[in-house]
């Protein structure tokens, strides 16, 4: 299929996806808590957002390997 991208790229696609969606929600929730919903809650948050997932990106492509590695060990197929 024309278009998609190389399974190596994977893990790397997998952390930014994963990143974004978790900084998306995160940031949103914790300026909710904290701030309530008012008229700039739209630039609040994705100033919020982009100066964290710089952040949670490399974080994950980090722990991500980690974290399988120990689920692995904790687990069992029986």
């Amino acid at each position: 299929m024309k278009g998609r991208i190389p399974a190596r790229f994977a893990p790397i696609l997998f952390g930014g996806m994963l990143s974004i969606i978790m900084v998306s929600i995160i940031s949103a929730v914790v300026l909710v808590v904290n701030q309530g919903i008012t008229p700039d809650f739209a630039i609040r948050w994705l100033k919020s957002f982009l100066s964290t997932w710089p952040i949670a990106f490399p974080t994950v492509l980090v722990i991500a390997p980690l974290v399988r590695k120990c689920v692995v060990y904790l687990t069992t197929d029986s």
